[in-house]
């Protein structure tokens, strides 16, 4: 028998098509096809868990998974040949071996994520998958502004959907940014870099960002929203579409090389 290993995946997916990653009776999950194709390859039953639960319809580009298995497959054998289990619109990027310590949670200090706006008159058919389509003007620099006002530690309770008992709603967010394209003034940027995110935050401070690009909120208003504490202070919901999870960094260990 084969000691026990931890492997780590690098993941990307278009989320369109799936609720969620996480595992769900009757639905189609992320983490069920992978499950599946490790499962298929390895030819025993195989769960693959990850880094961050992104919701129904939200895309990755730096999901970190991990796999238990005594299986003695090279990770980087692994890493490619679990692809051709794998439905079109998910891939396995790399694939590399774990300390036997690795946290796959707690050892996360910083995740990434982008939020994409075009907000041209006619519907961008190629990439509204991957977009929030709002045509009309937003004002970048009120934007911009209020981003600013995001960024350090705070508590972020009024940007959270929902919490677990007992959560903590205090985070700190490193980056908050928002940008135009250089060579396409009509698409925006949303740039959040933290060292972790509560549920729906990401797309809630966006939300919250674009009414202020409309005028419905001044950049100075941040700070009461963010002390109220009330999540029906902040603004709406963006959708689902425009988010990506860019990247996960997690604590260095002497043994481990990070993911590329």
């Amino acid at each position: 028998m084969f000691p026990r290993r931890k492997i780590k995946l690098l993941i990307a997916y278009d989320g369109t098509e799936y609720h969620g990653w996480q595992m769900q009776p009757g639905f189609r999950t992320v983490q069920s096809v992978l499950c599946d194709a490790a499962t298929a390859l390895l030819r025993c039953p195989t769960r693959v868990v990850g880094a961050s639960r992104t919701d129904a319809g939200v895309h990755a580009m730096g999901q970190v998974g991990l796999i238990k298995t005594t299986n003695p497959i090279d990770a980087q054998h692994l890493g490619r040949a679990i692809n051709e289990f794998l439905p079109r619109d998910v891939a396995v990027l790399d694939a590399q071996e774990a300390s036997p310590d690795f946290d796959l949670v707690g050892d996360v200090v910083r995740k990434a994520y982008r939020y994409t706006i075009y907000t041209g008159r006619v519907r961008p058919v190629r990439r509204i998958r991957f977009c929030w389509h709002y045509p009309g003007r937003l004002r970048l620099d009120a934007m911009q502004t209020a981003a600013g006002r995001f960024v350090g530690t705070h508590d972020f309770r009024s940007f959270a959907a929902s919490l677990e008992p007992g959560e903590n709603t205090v985070r700190t967010l490193f980056r908050c940014e928002v940008a135009s394209g250089d060579d396409d003034s009509d698409t925006l940027t949303v740039d959040l870099e933290g060292d972790g995110f509560l549920h729906h935050m990401a797309r809630i401070l966006v939300g919250t960002l674009v009414d202020v690009g409309r005028g419905h909120w001044r950049p100075e208003e941040m700070a009461e929203i963010l002390a109220s504490r009330d999540r029906q202070a902040a603004g709406h919901l963006a959708p689902a579409g425009g988010l990506c999870l860019e990247w996960i960094r997690y604590r260095q260990r002497d043994t481990e090389t990070p993911l590329t």
